[in-house]
């Protein structure tokens, strides 16, 4: 079966009721571009990632929406048009048409995830792939909708840094775990006992389900629920790959599930707010970028106490 897609371009204001009205009217799905892509009037729309952006679309917009091939296209752009409040003028939306050959689907998308090779001796590796070295550390992780594959360099220095302060028999928590891929590391790494928390419930059941794949025993919780079942618990290791402002916010609980000697380790920043984040802990613990990627930093410091284990370098 061969599909088509109808192409408008309008302006901002248009472009999020007219995306509504085309899934209504019986488009099989809509999405919306910049219509300037790729040129120097190309604009990002987000800032930075994992805040909601002021709009939702771009000031000259690109709505494409997919329908089958024999579609009466005129119709449904017409219809469309009608169901926006107010309506659209129908005569002013000029719109072209885009043929979209069959493929198989799941293998083109499977296609475009390849194992991803992490610090010295970690693979993350989709189902459909052999291991590239069974004897390494093996991930077992296919992309999903909780944030979190390895490809991201915030997860990518966290990993590294569980790979360079191996926490064989310690105990460990993921907070804002996501997909679990932390949780995973530490514990295929040698944690004994390790926890995951997530506000998502979504991101939860994708971790129990990445967990049990990968034959790991980890506890996962919603905010509320850890806090009910873990009151007073510490851990000699606290992760939090999240962002700059939640995790300013959360230094005082995130502090406080460290024990004595503990390592706090934080990742989501952006090289420049380093030391806003350092300072919103400065209060409990000093903590200080341990490494950087591509404009991100992994932060990491310790609880007063005594010590874990001697610092690493970075892969």
């Amino acid at each position: 079966m061969s599909w088509t897609e109808i192409v408008i371009e309008v302006p901002l204001h248009q472009a999020e009721a007219l995306s509504d009205a085309l899934m209504e009217a019986g488009a099989l799905s809509v999405s919306v571009e910049d219509a300037d892509l790729g040129t120097e009037a190309e604009q990002p729309l987000f800032g930075e990632p994992g805040m909601e952006p002021e709009h939702t679309a771009w000031e000259r917009s690109r709505v494409v929406a997919l329908a089958p091939l024999e579609t009466d296209h005129a119709a449904l752009v017409a219809e469309a048009a009608a169901l926006c409040e107010p309506p659209l003028d129908v005569a002013q939306l000029s719109y072209s048409l885009r043929s979209v050959a069959d493929q198989d689907w799941v293998r083109l998308t499977q296609s475009q995830f390849e194992p991803i090779h992490i610090g010295k001796n970690i693979w993350v590796v989709p189902s459909w792939h052999e291991a590239p070295d069974p004897s390494a550390l093996v991930l077992e992780l296919d992309p999903g909708l909780a944030f979190g594959t390895g490809s991201h360099p915030t997860t990518r220095l966290c990993m590294e840094w569980l790979e360079a302060h191996a926490p064989t028999g310690l105990s460990v928590l993921d907070y804002g775990c996501g997909s679990g891929i932390l949780a995973l590391v530490a514990k295929k790494l040698g944690a004994q006992r390790v926890a995951g928390v997530d506000i998502d419930a979504q991101a939860i059941e994708a971790a129990r389900d990445n967990s049990e794949r990968n034959h790991c025993a980890i506890d996962y919780y919603v905010p509320d629920d850890f806090a009910q079942a873990h009151p007073a618990t510490a851990f000699d290791i606290v992760v939090a790959n999240i962002l700059s402002s939640p995790l300013k916010l959360l230094a005082p609980m995130l502090c406080g599930r460290v024990g004595p000697g503990g390592r706090l380790v934080l990742s989501g920043i952006l090289a420049r707010q380093a030391d806003e984040v350092a300072a919103a802990y400065a209060p409990f613990l000093e903590i200080c970028v341990w490494a950087e990627r591509d404009g991100w930093v992994a932060m990491s410091g310790t609880v007063p106490g005594q010590r874990l284990d001697a610092d690493a370098t970075p892969a």
